[in-house]
């Protein structure tokens, strides 16, 4: 949420690559700060169990994440994987392909912000990523931006919150009394259009819960409403069984995004659309939603005809009972012939109904999770008529390409690509820029330090942890060895 880059190196952390993971990962807050945080209330739904990094999209986390986590019939931590191992073992190139995961998941959280500046006068962005400070603001009324979370709240309970839609930066504002930003000390009082939850007090879910949860004997994954944007446990989503999230045989999500049962009901006009935006069970039942380009819907059904799948049962969208055929749901209301997927680039509405008096009700049915297929929000049309209806229910933003946390991330790795670029640049100019006995020099310390760590690895007891000593020692003698060349 890209190689080596600011966060590791920019911030004084120089990670011994002998050193194992250590069995606690840091949390995210460790990236930019030189210091250890408290363990607690670090709080993000879901942590990437082998960097230590909250995930960028939680929802999406592989299986293999949860195995290295000891997740499942081990449990317990990676350590209780292997009970005759007292500590777990990593390689070399294991350790930086981590260091470069760590790097990459902390661009995509922060959408490519390097940190360096306070958001504030952007306004209000369309997604940024956001931190509670409750040292300063306990009642948990007040966001602030990535660099103001490093400038001005270093070494404060801060509570990290992933991302937020139309969030402008509160740091130093009326809510933080004495506290000016020292990045941006002139703000308004307040930012009256930015939006609150219980996840600013560490807070998530129905059940309110912190994350890490100290009374969890394990922590579980959650996942996040695109609407409300709070995090919910998977049994508190109002399901049967977590069985009927839509997954495939590995067990990852078949879902884009996901809709909790409260904001359902404002998003009931939904059940209008054909099936192919909503995630199924099965992945051969749930064609992605851009295959959809002929029609909406055909023309010799009737909307009591069109089934959709929810939560892996069929059933029509017209609150019918779950069914296998069609004969008791009413055909009252005929969609149009062939609505062209394009019809509303033209001021043509997609559904060729008014959606404001055709919207089935949700009053009569059981508040219910919706799990949306990938791009479906390219789907839902945009004719003037339904823009505005969207607005009335106050989920205009789901035609606004940027709100997707798949934009966000998107963007997040051209700035990425782009950053490397200029790294790689800066790296050949510099070699380019030396001449031939400063070249020699470089390439024999680096034949100097390969040698050096072979003879290490080769001597020592691989049955003993690795030192900060012994690391002390390996750069000793390579001193040694570069002075007795040079002499």
């Amino acid at each position: 949420m890209s190689v080596p880059n600011p966060f590791l190196r920019g911030h004084g952390l120089n990670p011994l690559l002998f050193s194992p993971p250590p069995p606690h990962p840091p949390q995210f807050f460790l990236l930019f700060h030189s210091h250890t945080p408290p363990p607690l209330p670090h709080h993000f739904p879901i942590q990437n169990p082998i960097a230590g990094l909250p995930n960028p999209n939680p929802r999406h986390r592989s299986r293999e994440a949860a195995a290295m986590a000891g997740e499942g019939s081990g449990g317990g931590g990676g350590a209780g994987a292997f009970e005759d191992e007292a500590e777990p073992t990593v390689t070399i190139g294991e350790y930086i392909e981590g260091i470069e995961a760590e790097e990459l998941e902390a661009d995509l959280v922060l959408g490519g912000d390097e940190g360096k500046e306070c958001t504030y006068g952007g306004g209000y962005l369309k997604r940024q990523a956001v931190f509670s400070c409750l040292t300063c603001v306990p009642a948990g009324v007040a966001g602030v931006c990535t660099a103001c979370s490093l400038a001005c709240h270093d070494g404060h309970e801060v509570v990290e919150l992933w991302t937020k839609r139309k969030f402008r930066c509160d740091c130093g504002n009326s809510k933080f009394g004495s506290h000016v930003c020292k990045l941006c000390p002139e703000k308004d009082p307040e930012n009256p259009a930015n939006s609150y939850n219980h996840n600013f007090k560490g807070s998530y879910c129905t059940c309110g819960r912190p994350y890490p949860d100290p009374e969890a004997e394990k922590q579980v994954e959650m996942i996040q409403c695109c609407i409300c944007e709070d995090w919910f446990h998977e049994d508190h989503i109002g399901l049967n069984s977590i069985e009927e999230i839509p997954r495939d045989e590995e067990g990852e999500p078949l879902y884009e995004d996901f809709i909790c049962p409260k904001c359902s009901t404002k998003c009931y006009f939904l059940k209008l659309y054909p099936d192919t935006i909503w995630a199924s069970n099965k992945q051969s039942s749930a064609p992605q939603a851009e295959t959809t380009n002929s029609t909406v819907m055909n023309g010799n059904s009737s909307l009591g005809d069109i089934e959709k799948s929810e939560n892996g049962a069929l059933i029509n969208h017209l609150n019918c009972e779950k069914t296998s055929d069609n004969e008791n749901c009413p055909k009252d209301s005929v969609a149009p012939e062939k609505a062209s997927l394009d019809d509303s680039s033209d001021g043509k509405c997609k559904l060729g109904m008014n959606i404001c008096s055709n919207t089935p009700s949700a009053d009569s049915e059981k508040k219910m999770p919706f799990f949306m297929s990938k791009s479906w929000r390219e789907v839902i049309c945009r004719c003037e008529t339904c823009t505005d209806f969207y607005a009335q229910q106050g989920v205009a933003y789901l035609i606004d390409k940027e709100d997707s946390i798949e934009e966000y991330e998107k963007v997040a790795k051209q700035k990425r690509e782009k950053k490397l670029e200029q790294q790689e640049g800066v790296e050949a100019n510099f070699l380019n820029s030396l001449d031939h006995v400063q070249k020699i020099e470089i390439l024999s310390g680096i034949n100097d330090m390969k040698n050096e760590l072979q003879s290490f690895l080769e001597t020592f007891d691989s049955s003993k942890p690795v030192t900060s000593e012994d690391i002390r020692a390996v750069f000793e003698n390579l001193a040694k060895k570069k002075k007795q060349r040079l002499s």
